[in-house]
């Protein structure tokens, strides 16, 4: 450093002298003599450390460090919401046919459509039952087993039969309650319309209490425990 402090003095002097040799006037050299020269002072100490200034911007992204390690497994998580349904898949091949299984239980009776007149409507029932089953069967659907009291309905039971392919059906005659003494399921006694056949009533072996239709219309006293098909007749105004 001082060094180089003399050798500035040194070409400030050689400086001047040239200026003087160079002809200018006396007392520009004299005026020239009174300039001070500045020379720069030793380093001083160096001062307090001064209070932290605001944060600068922020420098750009430098360049993505290296790949570290793989660190170690974390927990599942929890299961996310489901994905949208894929496309179905092509059809599979056929497998083999399994056990049969037990039966079901019985289904409903079947039953032949219906038939109408004015007042009634009549439905054949194609399950075989007892006669108080039957009737029990037609009660619960607000009827009752069927009771032909003049040509016109006896026709309309008996065509009914045929177009069903039966021979026979429960009608809603009986004499349950005193032999001999028939009358309609309803309770009502028959009058002057009957289609008994030729011989019957009956009573053979001394059981037959309940009636029986066959296809050709005519009536015939039969044993109220054999079972078979049987009519149901409903008041239209009750349906």
């Amino acid at each position: 450093m001082k060094r180089d402090l003399v050798f500035l003095v040194t070409l400030i002097s050689l400086a001047f002298l040239s200026l003087l040799r160079s002809g200018y006037p006396q007392h520009i050299a004299e005026e020239s003599c009174s300039v001070q020269i500045l020379v720069p002072g030793l380093k001083g100490e160096a001062g307090e450390k001064g209070e932290k200034g605001a944060p600068g911007r922020p420098g750009r992204v430098g360049p993505p460090g290296e790949k570290g390690e793989m660190g170690d497994k974390g927990q599942k998580g929890s299961i996310g919401r489901h994905g949208k349904i894929g496309p179905i898949g092509s059809k599979g091949e056929k497998g083999d046919n399994g056990d049969i299984g037990p039966p079901g239980p019985n289904g409903d009776p079947a039953v032949a459509g219906v038939r109408e007149t004015d007042n009634k409507i009549y439905l054949l029932v194609k399950e075989e039952k007892r006669y108080k089953e039957a009737q029990l069967y037609c009660h619960g659907r607000g009827g009752t087993l069927s009771m032909p009291k003049d040509e016109t309905a006896n026709n309309l039971i008996a065509s009914y039969i045929n177009q069903a392919g039966l021979t026979r059906v429960f009608i809603g005659i009986n004499d349950l309650e005193k032999e001999g003494n028939f009358v309609y399921s309803d309770r009502s006694p028959m009058q002057t319309f009957n289609k008994w056949r030729s011989g019957e009533p009956n009573n053979a072996y001394d059981e037959e209490d309940c009636v029986e239709m066959v296809a050709s219309g005519g009536w015939n006293d039969v044993a109220c425990h054999i079972t078979m098909y049987f009519v149901c007749e409903f008041d239209k105004e009750n349906v």
